[in-house]
């Protein structure tokens, strides 16, 4: 397969293929925190993202919500149809936590119904600042049909996934979704991994996401292996838990 390095993100890479409408995702142990100021690395986290991703990226489609995943390639890589990125994210909240609760002087924990959305524009520089739907316009990144269907689709990947975690004993705190144009059409690209949400665990409320990294909590890996494994994500090398 021909390849050629397309694109260098703070945690995947991305490849050209000899299919032109196909890029070769490489999931990577980088981790990274603060709009990229720390970065370690940690030994097996772009294996679990990746096979996490693909799992999620799966169950998603079969629910109808159209995304770039095609198959996984590696332990470590994925085949994703090529799009054109909207430099825009999406982020759902369930639960209060994070920037939310430092903006709005919020309590963390705070179950929040309905859910709220939120976008922010992706720009590390700018530490991703909060923007609306005005700004969206005006500035073009989004078109008023695409603001419409990210947010449809946001909120019914919250619809599957709300309870796929609740079956594992997990909550499904926030997330963050990023689209792109595929064609005439517009889907959910990037990756659903713990890096980009929070997840909690239901009875005891233990962190299980890129936060441990944050926050200098240890065990990243192993919390992203336990809420695979309860998923029922199949990871090489990785035992059940007894």
């Amino acid at each position: 397969m021909s390849q050629k390095l397309l694109y260098t993100g703070k945690a995947k890479s991305l490849y050209t293929t000899e299919n032109d409408d196909q890029l070769l995702c490489v999931f990577r142990n980088d981790t990274s925190a603060f709009d990229g100021e720390r970065i370690e690395q940690l030994e097996r986290k772009g294996m679990v993202n990746n096979h996490f991703n693909a799992f999620i990226m799966q169950k998603l489609q079969q629910a109808g919500v159209p995304n770039h995943f095609v198959k996984l390639e590696s332990d470590t890589a994925s085949i994703v149809k090529r799009l054109k990125m909207i430099p825009v994210e999406c982020v759902v909240r369930n639960y209060a936590a994070g920037s939310i609760c430092r903006r709005l002087g919020i309590e963390s924990g705070l179950k929040l119904e309905p859910p709220t959305f939120e976008f922010f524009l992706k720009n590390d520089a700018l530490h991703d600042p909060m923007i609306n739907e005005s700004h969206i316009m005006t500035f073009k990144w989004a078109t008023p049909e695409d603001v419409a269907l990210m947010k449809q689709q946001a909120f019914a990947v919250n619809k599957v996934l709300i309870e796929l975690f609740q079956q594992a004993g997990l909550i499904l705190v926030d997330y963050k979704l990023e689209f792109g144009r595929h064609g005439h059409g517009l889907m959910l690209g990037d990756e659903f991994t713990p890096d980009g949400c929070r997840i909690w665990d239901a009875e005891t409320k233990k962190v299980l996401d890129k936060d441990r990294f944050r926050k200098n909590m240890g065990d990243v890996v192993e919390a992203y292996e336990e809420v695979a494994l309860r998923l029922g994500i199949h990871l090489p090398q990785v035992s059940s838990p007894a």
